[in-house]
C-alpha cells in the first residue's frame, strides 16, 4: 500500500519546453535490514561472446552496463580469441556487440574497461594488435558500430596500453602505456597523440597497469605497480601529471617497508573529502595487500592490511569506488572463505567489512580481477575472471554479477527529491532512499492529487538506500509538470 505523502514544494525550474520539476518531501519511511545478496547475471560461454573479463564495468546513458573480455569471441581464432566488447542489462540480457580481430590490423586481448564520452560513444583499449601490432584506442556505439581510432605505434611511440581511458576537462582523452617503461599519454578528439610524460627516470614509477584520474585541481593522478625504491624493481609510486606534462611523485612506496603497500596495480578514486585513495597487491603488515589513502600533496596513509581477519580477501588488483554512503567498496582476487576472492566495505577511517566470498554457491564466479561500479538502482556491479556455468573453459569462462548491499539510512533529508537536472532529451532525478523501499517515479501536469500518473520503466524495487539515481528518458521533450515518488514498503 503507497505511503501517505505529505507535500512541501520548493521551486526546481529547468528549461526545456518550458518543462518544470518540484522537490517533494514523501512523508513515511523504515528500514528493512537484510543481508547482502549477490546474483550472477551472466556466465561466460567463450564464444561468441568472450571469456575472462578483466576490466570494470560502465554503465552507460540508456542504463546498460558495457564491457570487454580479453580473449573468446572467434572459435576459428586459435589461441582463445582475441576478446569481446559487450552489452548487458540489469536483469541479465546480453548482447555481443564486438568480436575482435573480425577486421585487418585489429585490435586484440582488451583487458580494461570502457568510458563513454561526451558524444555518446564508447571508448576503449586494446593491449595488443592494430596497425603496429602494439595496442589501439577503438570507438564503438551502444549497437555495435566499431573504428579503430588510433594505433600504437611500437617502439616508436607509447605502446601496449593496458588500462582505460579517462576523458579530460577539455575534452581530449588520457590514459597510460606499459610497454617499455610505460608512458601518460593524451590523444585529442581528432585523434593527435602528445606524449605527456615517459617513465624511466631514476626513482621514477614504471609500466603502469592502470589509468589515470583528473582530481578537482585539473591535474591527473596515477599508480605505476613497479619503481621508486626498493629491491627488485621497486614497489611502485603513486604520480601525478598536469594536463601539459609538468610531473611529480607525490608518494613512493617502500618508503616504510613493514606498514607500506606494495605494487599498486589498481588505480585512484578521489574522494569526497577530497584526498585519493586506493590498493596494493602486495605488502602491508602480511605481505598481501592493502587499502591506502593519499593525500594531493602526497601525505599517505594506510587505512587497512589484509589479512587481519579470519577468510579475509588478499591480493586487490583493482580500484576502489565510493559508494552513495561515503564508503568505499572493492575486490580482492584471492582469499575469502572459498579462496576465490571477495568483495569488501572500507570507510574513510579504515573500518571494514568483507561483504562477500566468491565460491559460496554453485556457479558463482571466481578470482574478480576488476573493480566494481555503482549503478543507478544502488547496486554495485563486476565481473570475475572465472568461475560461472560454462564447461567450455578449464576454470569456468568468468562472470557477469551484482551485488546489493543494505546501505545505512542516509541522513535528512530522506525521501526528498534533492536534484533534478536534464541530460539531453532526459531527465534525472536524486532521492535519498532507504532500504526495502519501493519508488516509483510519478508525473502530473497539475498539483491535483487523482491526477498522478507512473512514469513506466523509472522505480526501483526494494531500494537498498543512500542516494538513488533514477532517469526519465525523454522526459524532458514532454509537457510541462510535476514530479514525485510515491514510496511502498
Amino acid at each position: 500500500m503507497s505511503k501517505p505523502i505529505r507535500v512541501r514544494l520548493a521551486s526546481a525550474r529547468i528549461f526545456r519546453r518550458a518543462a518544470t520539476g518540484c522537490w517533494l518531501i514523501l512523508a513515511g519511511w523504515g528500514l528493512n535490514a537484510k543481508a547482502q545478496t549477490l546474483t550472477t547475471l551472466y556466465s561466460f560461454n567463450g564464444s561468441p561472446d568472450g571469456k575472462s573479463p578483466l576490466g570494470t564495468l560502465m554503465q552507460g546513458s540508456d542504463g546498460n552496463f558495457y564491457g570487454t573480455t580479453s580473449r573468446g569471441g572467434n572459435t576459428n581464432i586459435y589461441f582463445n580469441g582475441y576478446g569481446t566488447v559487450f552489452q548487458i542489462s540489469s536483469n541479465g540480457i546480453f548482447t555481443n556487440l564486438y568480436v575482435f580481430a573480425s577486421s585487418p590490423n585489429d585490435g586484440q586481448n582488451p583487458e580494461a574497461g570502457l568510458l563513454q564520452a561526451s558524444d555518446g560513444n564508447f571508448y576503449g583499449t586494446a593491449n595488443q594488435g592494430g596497425t603496429y601490432g602494439a595496442g589501439i584506442m577503438f570507438r564503438i556505439s551502444s549497437s555495435g558500430s566499431y573504428t579503430n581510432f588510433y594505433s600504437f605505434r611500437g617502439l616508436s611511440g607509447p605502446n601496449y596500453p593496458e588500462a582505460g581511458l579517462v576523458q579530460g576537462s577539455d575534452g581530449s582523452f588520457y590514459g597510460t602505456t606499459y610497454g617499455g617503461n610505460g608512458a601518460v599519454f593524451r590523444i585529442n578528439p581528432n585523434g593527435i597523440l602528445t606524449i605527456l610524460h615517459s617513465f624511466g627516470l631514476p626513482k621514477d614509477g614504471i609500466t603502469p597497469t592502470a589509468g589515470v584520474v583528473q582530481g578537482s585541481d585539473g591535474n591527473f593522478y596515477g599508480t605505476t605497480p613497479y619503481g621508486g625504491v626498493g629491491g627488485g624493481l621497486g614497489f611502485g609510486c603513486i604520480f601525478r601529471v598536469s594536463p601539459t606534462g609538468s610531473y611529480t611523485n607525490p608518494y613512493v612506496l617502500g618508503s616504510s617497508p613493514y606498514t607500506d603497500g606494495a605494487n599498486p596495480f589498481g588505480g585512484l578514486v578521489q574522494g569526497s573529502d577530497g584526498n585519493f585513495y586506493g590498493t596494493t597487491e602486495k605488502g602491508g603488515g602480511h605481505g598481501i595487500g592493502t587499502v591506502f589513502q593519499i593525500t594531493p600533496s602526497g601525505n599517505y596513509m594506510n587505512l587497512y592490511t589484509f589479512g587481519s581477519v579470519p577468510n579475509d580477501g588478499y591480493y586487490p588488483t583493482a580500484g576502489l569506488v565510493q559508494g552513495s554512503d561515503g564508503n568505499f567498496y572493492g575486490t580482492t582476487g584471492h582469499g575469502g572463505t572459498s579462496k576465490s576472492g571477495t568483495v569488501f566495505r572500507i570507510s574513510m577511517s579504515g573500518n571494514y567489512t568483507n561483504l562477500y566470498s566468491f565460491g559460496s554457491s554453485p556457479g558463482d564466479g571466481s578470482i574478480p580481477y576488476a573493480g566494481l561500479i555503482q549503478a543507478s538502482d544502488g547496486s554495485f556491479y563486476g565481473t570475475t575472471q572465472y568461475g560461472g556455468t560454462s564447461g567450455n573453459c578449464y576454470q569456468g569462462c568468468g562472470t557477469v554479477f551484482k551485488l546489493t548491499v543494505p546501505l545505512d539510512p542516509p541522513s535528512y533529508p530522506i525521501n526528498q527529491i534533492t536534484g533534478i537536472q536534464l541530460a539531453d532529451t532526459n531527465v534525472i532525478l536524486n532521492i535519498l532512499s532507504v532500504a526495502g523501499e519501493t519508488y516509483q517515479l510519478q508525473f502530473s501536469g497539475s498539483m491535483q492529487p487523482t491526477n498522478w500518473v507512473n512514469v513506466d520503466g523509472v522505480s526501483v524495487t526494494n531500494s537498498i538506500g543512500a542516494m538513488l539515481t533514477l532517469t526519465n528518458f525523454g522526459g524532458a521533450v514532454g509537457p510541462q509538470g510535476f514530479y514525485r515518488f510515491d514510496i511502498t514498503p
